[in-house]
């Protein structure tokens, strides 16, 4: 949090909304056979990124270690360069394509980008993503928790996601100097962060729900880690049969690094120096001017090129997302050239950078807030 922002009265306040709504309008207004055609483009890059991928894990068995197979050390000796090159190619586009399935388009799906288009396989209700967390439950808790909600303590529940400490605002507890370690953990099983989320499950811990109000959405969100671990980490390997191992290996490799990448441009578009968080007083009967200027100081954007942009879910543009999460996120870039000239109009902040450079002050943030604090500081008020 920064409480060093540019304050704005309401006639601003209605004046910016507008001028951010407009940019919206046209976006939304001008929907067409140009997204329909990325959005399936994508979906045949991403299902045949995946059969290669999977092709490839299989294929780096056929050069395994000779002795192995009962043939002599030497042949073992040239076959080892291919069994990594084509095991460790699988791995990562494995991995690749769950990015893509997670960030551009579930992600993006789901929130209802392409329910315009009247295509189940594309629509916010029929679409299931290879997460495990279930898609009604994400919609949920972020679609509809986060993203009206955005920064409000005590009302977003991405604040920390039940187990960190990411604003000076959060009580300390001496639980919390596992911070770097929660975090940590949380990068590397992201998927099952995220597969609980929605649960609550740090409303159980808190008393302030019982183990049979989270139950439902518990045994649902259990049922589909089930489907996707049975598939990738039962199912697959066991079709290697004495090389179950491998396969197992190589898969769970591509969910890690989907998780650690997921992790990494989700909190840079939350928690970098200078978002701001916002006290539930502050926001109440909020015009659109208001929400719009709260979506703005409670984003971050990463800059890169195109496809870092693809990759990200185009959730480097972080506050574009905030501003606009029902408009084809392909279309953020352009979109974020009239946003930015709108925050220069009035004297906004606009809070951007390097990938680097926003996941360092990321983790000095999740260190530094593992201490006791000296002073805390209080939330913005809207």
């Amino acid at each position: 949090m920064n409480s060093n922002t540019t304050t704005m009265n309401p006639e601003l306040l209605d004046a910016f909304g507008s001028e951010i709504e407009a940019v919206k309008q046209r976006a939304l207004a001008d929907r067409g056979e140009r997204d329909a055609r990325y959005i399936k483009k994508l979906m045949r890059i991403h299902d045949l990124l995946t059969i290669g991928a999977r092709l490839s894990i299989f294929a780096s068995l056929l050069f395994l270690p000779a002795e192995l197979f009962g043939f002599s050390i030497a042949l073992n000796i040239a076959s080892w360069p291919l069994f990594w090159l084509l095991l460790s190619a699988g791995s990562i586009g494995l991995g690749i394509a769950k990015i893509l399935d997670n960030m551009e388009i579930g992600h993006n799906i789901i929130h209802g980008q392409y329910d315009w288009m009247g295509d189940p396989r594309f629509h916010s209700r029929h679409y299931d993503w290879d997460t495990n967390c279930p898609g009604s439950q994400w919609a949920n808790s972020h679609n509809y928790e986060h993203h009206t909600y955005t920064n409000i303590l005590g009302k977003d529940r991405d604040i920390g996601y039940g187990i960190l400490r990411m604003d000076p605002a959060q009580k300390w507890h001496p639980a919390y100097l596992a911070n770097p370690v929660f975090a940590t953990l949380l990068m590397l099983l992201f998927d099952m962060g995220v597969a609980l989320h929605d649960v609550e499950m740090d409303s159980l811990r808190a008393g302030r729900k019982t183990f049979k109000d989270v139950w439902p959405k518990l045994k649902q969100s259990l049922r589909k880690t089930a489907q996707i671990w049975g598939k990738d980490f039962i199912l697959y390997p066991a079709l290697a049969g004495p090389f179950f191992p491998i396969i197992l290996a190589a898969n769970a490799s591509a969910s890690v690094i989907r998780n650690i990448w997921s992790f990494s441009i989700i909190f840079c578009g939350h928690f970098p120096d200078g978002v701001h968080t916002f006290t539930e007083a502050s926001c109440e009967n909020e015009s659109r001017g208001q929400w719009y200027y709260r979506q703005l100081l409670g984003s971050a954007n990463l800059s890169g090129g195109k496809l870092f942009h693809v990759m990200s879910g185009n959730l480097s543009h972080q506050i574009e997302h905030h501003l606009f999460p029902d408009v084809p996120a392909h279309r953020y870039a352009e979109m974020s050239v009239e946003v930015r000239q709108i925050c220069e109009k009035y004297g906004l902040p606009y809070n951007t950078g390097p990938l680097y450079s926003q996941y360092a002050t990321v983790w000095m943030k999740i260190f530094k807030l593992a201490l006791p604090p000296r002073n805390t500081p209080r939330p913005l008020a809207a």
